[in-house]
């Protein structure tokens, strides 16, 4: 897990900063951003009645501050450099830029995103807020994704070859790596990853929302301002929408029509939301899951550690995760097998 992990994270620092950070950088950005995570839970109810929790929280208080300063003194130094090769490059338009100064990165964006309303550009406090949830949110979720996909093609071997030798089809002579515009190649490959989302959505709640006025949905009254929280969970194992729900097989996506995840048709599973509310980074992170799915597998055979079958058993944390952390055997695949 800890390899998925860093491995993820490597890439949205990648492309939230557009720098290639050495190791110790990108251990203390996952630090900070992990300390704030695993600790969410204890500061929501700091949101009500804050005169009151001020005085009665007082430590807790203390303690979100304390994480929020090594969160600013983490990640403000790489947005200032950023700021400043955006302004030596507007300085000197005509002079060559490195090769990684050339990327787009997401605080290039922040930088020059203007509020229309407030006539202003956002302050480095505003623009740090953004950048930890852009590297966590993309983090936990797919991470999580991704070791309960791998997990089941080492309990499932037979789904894991079948894949092998669908990108087996694909690779062309000599490349070690699969590139982005083979995955559309390899419609398996998506099968169990919306397989994978269905059967362990990272959240099994998706986040409250709230209605403006009173609704009625069915035979129910959602009366204004009420929080609705929706089990995407048991929306994805309804036996009455998915034939034999709590098994894994990605063969049930496999058919003509292109599954919606988006709710516009139907909405049978909604591991990202759906409608206007819907996970904005939802495709993104299906390219990360397929990506790394189809690395993986194409250059290692995975197996269950000898004697020791796979528990899928789940513990919640920020996302729920394998109680027993998955433990594999690779094996480097011959490049005569490619």
């Amino acid at each position: 897990m800890e390899h998925f992990r860093y491995a993820m994270f490597c890439l949205l620092v990648l492309m939230c900063f557009g720098d290639k950070l050495d190791e110790n950088q990108i251990k203390k950005i996952e630090e900070a951003e992990h300390q704030l995570l695993v600790n969410l839970h204890k500061f929501s109810i700091l949101n009500f009645c804050p005169r009151v929790t001020k005085i009665v929280l007082r430590k807790r208080w203390e303690e979100l501050f304390h994480l929020r300063k090594c969160q600013e003194d983490v990640l403000i130094p790489f947005i200032r450099e950023r700021k400043k090769a955006k302004e030596k490059r507007l300085r000197e338009p005509n002079m060559e830029d490195s090769k990684d100064e050339s990327v787009l990165s997401y605080v290039d964006t922040l930088l020059d995103l203007q509020l229309p309303d407030e006539k202003r550009k956002l302050n480095e406090l505003e623009i740090v807020s953004l950048c930890s949830e852009f590297l966590s949110g993309g983090t936990d979720t797919t991470t999580t994704t991704l070791q309960w996909i791998m997990a089941n093609l080492v309990k499932y071997p037979q789904i894991q070859e079948k894949l092998f030798m669908e990108i087996k089809g694909v690779v062309r002579d000599g490349e070690e790596k699969i590139k982005e515009d083979d995955l559309k190649q390899i419609p398996y490959l998506k099968a169990i990853i919306l397989e994978g989302l269905r059967r362990h959505p990272p959240l099994h709640f998706v986040f409250p929302h709230a209605v403006t006025e009173d609704v009625v949905v069915g035979d129910y009254v959602i009366p204004k301002e009420a929080a609705i929280v929706i089990n995407a969970a048991e929306m994805g194992w309804d036996p009455k929408v998915w034939e034999d729900p709590m098994s894994f097989n990605p063969s049930r996506f496999l058919n003509k029509e292109t599954f919606d995840m988006t709710g516009r048709r139907e909405i049978k599973m909604m591991p990202f939301g759906v409608g206007r509310r819907i996970c904005p980074g939802y495709a993104l992170s299906m390219l990360h899951m397929e990506y790394f799915v189809a690395n993986l597998v194409s250059k290692y055979e995975w197996k269950a550690v000898d004697g020791d079958d796979v528990d899928l058993s789940e513990k919640q944390e920020f996302t729920m995760v394998m109680k027993n952390p998955l433990q594999a055997q690779l094996s480097l695949r011959s490049k005569l097998n490619l």
